[in-house]
């Protein structure tokens, strides 16, 4: 795969699915602008890709506000002009019984996992739209596939996020602009740190391969549906869980 004179924009790239997406997209020639709420994390990460001799650049932006996200949106587009790769890695959530969690965090979850990416999509699909051609790639969770005990808002918020995927790409498959959906099952991000530990194990055995995701593994699923060689594939969700899930 070759990436070559494209421009990618991917959200949560200061760590985890998200940076592990930044270095393979750069690693194949494209033009990373990385974006994060953590800005020292999010420059290091650029520099570190350029001191590769890819092209990266950081941008900050905080997924959960909508003038952060216009702002970025502009920042990007003036920087690159039209964007060819937009990947939606941003991402959090927090595991606890739905009758605990307080209302300003589930506003929260929503916002991140959910409404921050739909803004991102509204602010930088005109660009793919008026020149007929973008790829978009959501990442959800398999949480929001099949649901997560103690994760109900987020599982709620990443099953809107599939769904938005899915009736976007119909929307804009006339424009060849393609939109499609990775659903990771556990994987070694900070976010699975957080889980309690007796969660972790129930994780590990349930999955067959036994063991969790690494964020490259993911990654290589996201670049795939970036690439020219999923030109015909739209729509469309795929689990990388190691068999966790097996969703028909």
């Amino acid at each position: 795969m070759s990436f070559v004179d494209k421009t990618a924009v991917v959200t949560g790239a200061a760590s985890g699915i998200g940076h592990a997406t930044a270095l393979a997209l750069a690693a194949e020639g494209a033009r990373v602008l990385l974006a994060d709420i953590n800005a020292d994390a999010g420059e290091a990460a650029a520099a570190a890709i350029r001191g590769t001799g890819q092209k990266a650049e950081f941008l900050h932006v905080d997924m959960t506000r909508e003038d952060s996200i216009v702002a970025f949106a502009a920042a990007a587009q003036a920087r690159a002009g039209a964007v060819d790769i937009l990947i939606n890695g941003a991402g959090w959530g927090r595991t606890l019984p739905f009758l605990e969690g307080p209302p300003d965090l589930w506003e929260r979850l929503i916002a991140l996992n959910f409404v921050g990416p739909m803004r991102l999509v509204k602010a930088l699909l005109p660009r793919m739209l008026e020149r007929g051609s973008g790829k978009i790639v959501n990442i959800a969770s398999d949480a929001g596939r099949v649901g997560s005990l103690g994760e109900t808002v987020y599982s709620g918020a990443k099953g809107g996020l599939i769904a938005f995927t899915k009736s976007l790409a119909r929307e804009t498959a006339r424009y060849n602009v393609n939109v499609n959906c990775v659903c990771p099952g556990p994987t070694e991000t900070p976010l699975l740190a957080a889980v309690p530990e007796k969660h972790l194990e129930a994780f590990k055995k349930a999955i067959p391969f036994r063991r969790f995701g690494k964020p490259s593994e993911i990654a290589d699923a996201v670049v795939f549906f970036a690439s020219d060689r999923a030109s015909y594939i739209t729509g469309q969700v795929l689990s990388v869980s190691g068999g966790l899930t097996m969703v028909g």
